[in-house]
Formats: structure tokens, C-alpha cells, sequence
């Protein structure tokens, strides 16, 4: 009889709405979780092929999808180390109890947010035991070339909290004005000195020594100068010497004219380089690059007026320092920030990119893993390609709108009362055609 498929389709309406129900309970029990991907239930209708005129019910059927491509608001927060995707991509992440037990590599998980913090072994883990993945970074910084289709080349991003760290000096910029007057035969003569510390290899503190001795003519201004370096650390010095002349022109007067280095000595320095305006000198650590300006600038050493005037000695390099933070930037580098200001780049985090991100298996603490229908993955650098950057001192709220889960409970709840009428329905018919024999 077609009322018992009118019966089984009122069961099946309950199941169905029963499942709806469900899903939005789900939703909105995290509607306060980050980064959580609501869950979402269509409705599909059976259709069984009618026999001999008559109609049979057939019924619904719910299936549930999550929506993990759909992205929640992004909110502020005070961690460095809070991270979120913003726009498309996934971070890549592994369960520490993985890494603790030694498996090698850890199987990647993706998610789109994570409050990471160092551990006592230095892995930048989250509360739900989650540690991110990313390509260890060469000791000058560069991140080396790995494959993109795979996981293999990541690794937990690990953090030494009593790391020290030192950066050597090589190069240096000499931004200085030499007195025009001490190269005149009759009141010249005045020697100028400058010391400029560097860093060496260690991050010990040394001294470059620079000289500058006017050359004096016969008569006249000889716009000549001397230059010596010594090197604090070196045993055998002068480390480079070198005759200096400057212009004297009313276009371009006090610029550098010419550079020539003094050969002869215990070590004469390398050559002057026009193109750039530098020189290179070995101190005991190794090879500094010396900028004095290029021919014509003003930009190095001039000769001007009568007053000796370092206007701007700069170096790179720091000395030994403590790490003090970590930071992400947007494209994914992780920089170890030392108290001298030193930042050393230590890690590269790639977005994971899939054709289907909802095919992607759920798990918990909003985790995701690839699957077939998800589609294979590739790693992106973070800001290239389709992906997009990632977002230090930031979480990514809840997908949930919760104004909208329940409007569709209360249309749940009407769909279940409305099937639960129809079974009511058939069970009064069913007792009315047994009541026809009494």
C-alpha cells in the first residue's frame, strides 16, 4: 500500500531533520572556536518509479559537507606567533605527540590559524598540541631549494630560547669631510684620525684605524690626502693604504677625484672600484668592503672648508646577543629576533594549496588532511601564486553565523514537527481501516 511509503517518508523526514539538527548544533557549540569551518546539510529527494498508476513516497535523504574554503573574520592579538591565513592557503602543522615519538617526517596536517608559542624543547606548538612545519632556512638565511609536491623537505619549527647569536661586520661606509686647509704648504700638516668598530667573526668588538695624512706640496694646496688603515686585531699592519686627491674645480669642487692604492707595504689592500667607490681590505676575521663614495660624488669623502667632520660612519654586523622573540612575516619567514636588533631568518612556512579544499578529511582541533577528492597539494610560498599571506599577531575566528543557524533550526524544528504529523497521520488511517471490521 502507498500509505506505508507515506509512513517510511515521514521517517525518513525525521532522520533528515534529526541530521540537520545535528549540523547546527555543531555549529553553534563553536561558534566562539578559531578557526572552525561550519558544517553544512542539503536535502535530497528519493524517487521510487510508480507501478500500475499509483504514486510511492520515497523520501529524503541528508548528506552534511564542511565547508572549509568558507574564511572567518580576523581578529588582533597581543602574540607574536598567532597566525592566520589571509585569503587562500592552509599552514602546515603536526601533532607533537608525532614528533615526540620520533616519527620522522610527521605526518602534515593543515589548518588555517594557530596560537603557537615555544615549548620547553623550543617547537612552536599550540594548546591542542599542534607544532608548525617549515623548510629550515641555511646559516646565512637563504632557504634552499626543496620539492613542492611533498612534504618531506618540512620540519617542526624549532626555537632555541638560550640562543646567542653574533653577526661579523663586512662592510662599512666612511661618510667624511677632510679639511681642505691642512693640504696648504705654509699651515698644513695636520693629521686626522678616525677609529671604527668592528665585529669579527666570534662578535668580538675591533678596531679599524683609519689615518688620513695630508700630502703637501711646494707651494699651493695639494688636495692630496693619504689614507692608512690598521686593524686592531691584525699582527701585521697597515691592512691597506691608499693616496687620495680631490677636486678642486668650481663643478664638483671637493669631491673625490682619484683613489690609487700604495703597493710596497706588508699588505697594500684591494684596488679602488670606480663603478661602486670601494675598496676591500682583509682584517684578522676576513674581507671587509670599504664604500668611500664614487669619483664626483659627495656621497664618501669630500674635502671641504676647514673642520675635520664625520658626517655618517655606518657598518653592518652586531655583537653577541640573546634571542629575545619570534616573529612571522607575511611571507612566511620565521625571523629569531636577538636584544642587539640582529634578526636572522631561521624558517620558511609554505601555504599548502589543493584544488578542492571540502574534499580535505576533518579532524579534530580544525585540522584537515588532503584526500582524493580533496586533490593533490602543492606548496606555495606564502604571498605568490594563488595563495595568500600570512598574518602574525591574528587569529581567524569561527566560520558560524550564528543569526543564521538559528533561523534554520527553527526551520528544522517545523520540518520535524511536520513530519512527525505525517507518521501521526498514517497511524490514524492504519487504526481507521482496522476499525472497518469490527
Amino acid at each position: 500500500m502507498t500509505i506505508f511509503s507515506s509512513l517510511n517518508a515521514g521517517v525518513a523526514g525525521l532522520s533528515a531533520n534529526a541530521t540537520r539538527l545535528a549540523s547546527i548544533s555543531d555549529n553553534i557549540a563553536n561558534s566562539s572556536t578559531f578557526g572552525y569551518k561550519r558544517v553544512e546539510t542539503d536535502f535530497h529527494s528519493m524517487v521510487i518509479p510508480s507501478a500500475g498508476g499509483t504514486y510511492t513516497a520515497g523520501g529524503v535523504r541528508a548528506t552534511t559537507q564542511r565547508l572549509i574554503d568558507e574564511r572567518g573574520a580576523l581578529v588582533p592579538t597581543s602574540n607574536a606567533t598567532d597566525l592566520a591565513v589571509r585569503g587562500r592557503g592552509m599552514l602546515p602543522v603536526a601533532a607533537h605527540s608525532q614528533i615526540r615519538a620520533g616519527n620522522d617526517p610527521a605526518k602534515m596536517m593543515l589548518t588555517t590559524t594557530g596560537s603557537f608559542r615555544p615549548d620547553a624543547a623550543g617547537y612552536l606548538k599550540s594548546e591542542s598540541g599542534l607544532v608548525l612545519l617549515g623548510w629550515p632556512a641555511n646559516p646565512d638565511g637563504s632557504i634552499p631549494s626543496y620539492p613542492r609536491d611533498t612534504a618531506d623537505g618540512l620540519e617542526p619549527v624549532q626555537v632555541n630560547i638560550n640562543q646567542l647569536s653574533g653577526q661579523p661586520t663586512t662592510r662599512m661606509s666612511l661618510g667624511v669631510n677632510l679639511p681642505a686647509t691642512e693640504t696648504d704648504a705654509l699651515t698644513g700638516g695636520g693629521i686626522q684620525e678616525l677609529p671604527v668598530e668592528y665585529f669579527d667573526n666570534l662578535g668580538r668588538s675591533e678596531t679599524i684605524q683609519v689615518t688620513f695624512q695630508p700630502i703637501l706640496a711646494a707651494s699651493g694646496s695639494s688636495n692630496a690626502w693619504k689614507m692608512v688603515l690598521n686593524d686592531s686585531a691584525s699582527t701585521v699592519n697597515p691592512i691597506g693604504e691608499y693616496d687620495l686627491t680631490f677636486n678642486d674645480a668650481r663643478i664638483g669642487g671637493g669631491t673625490l677625484a682619484s683613489a690609487d692604492v700604495v703597493t710596497g707595504g706588508p699588505v697594500s689592500g684591494g684596488a679602488y672600484d670606480q663603478a661602486s667607490g670601494t675598496v676591500i681590505v682583509t682584517v684578522a676575521s676576513g674581507p671587509i668592503e670599504i664604500d668611500i663614495g664614487r669619483i664626483g660624488s659627495r656621497d664618501g669623502l669630500t674635502q671641504l672648508s676647514g673642520s675635520f667632520a664625520p658626517v655618517s660612519v655606518s657598518r653592518d654586523g652586531s655583537p653577541v646577543g640573546n634571542l629575545t622573540s619570534v616573529e612571522v612575516d607575511a611571507n612566511g619567514y620565521v625571523h629569531a629576533l636577538f636584544d642587539t636588533g640582529l634578526s636572522r631568518t631561521i624558517y620558511k612556512v609554505p601555504l599548502v594549496d589543493l584544488p578542492n579544499p571540502n574534499g580535505m578529511v576533518s579532524l579534530d582541533h580544525q585540522t584537515y588532511m588532503p584526500s582524493p577528492e580533496s586533490g593533490s597539494y602543492f606548496l606555495w610560498d606564502a604571498g605568490d601564486g594563488p595563495t595568500g599571506d600570512i598574518i602574525g599577531y591574528a587569529r581567524e575566528e569561527s566560520a558560524t553565523d550564528v543569526a543564521g543557524e538559528l533561523t534554520d533550526m527553527i526551520q528544522t524544528q517545523r520540518a520535524y514537527s511536520s513530519n512527525a504529523k505525517v507518521i501521526q497521520t498514517v497511524d490514524e488511517m492504519l487504526q481507521e481501516t482496522a476499525n472497518l471490521k469490527r
